[in-house]
């Protein structure tokens, strides 16, 4: 992995790490929203411009692919370096949680 891709994407921000999260199957922007209000029980909320702005530069920097058009809509899908890139934020909330657990609350 490209050392600019690891500072710019490692830690995420909430937006980008749901984006990827989604992305493991294909979907477009109105979608994501739509999931990461239910995953979260609508306690984040994307705003377009936000969420737009963030697939477009992944999209530049190859953390995900447009695949196809339906109804008007773009839809994406993650790449492999869009994978490593989400496994090292999964492995770094993970960290945190166990030193929590360890230290204790």
């Amino acid at each position: 992995m490209d050392a600019h891709i690891k500072k710019v994407y490692v830690p995420m921000t909430e937006t980008g790490f749901y984006i990827l999260l989604c992305l493991r199957e294909p979907n477009h922007g109105y979608g994501i929203v739509q999931r990461v209000k239910e995953m979260t029980n609508e306690e984040i909320s994307l705003s377009p411009g936000t969420m737009y702005g963030s697939l477009s530069k992944m999209e530049k920097d190859g953390l995900i692919v447009f695949i196809r058009e339906e109804e008007k809509r773009k839809i994406y899908q993650i790449t492999d370096l869009g994978i490593e890139v989400l496994q090292l934020e999964l492995k770094r909330i993970e960290r945190l949680y166990r030193n929590v657990k360890e230290i204790g609350r």
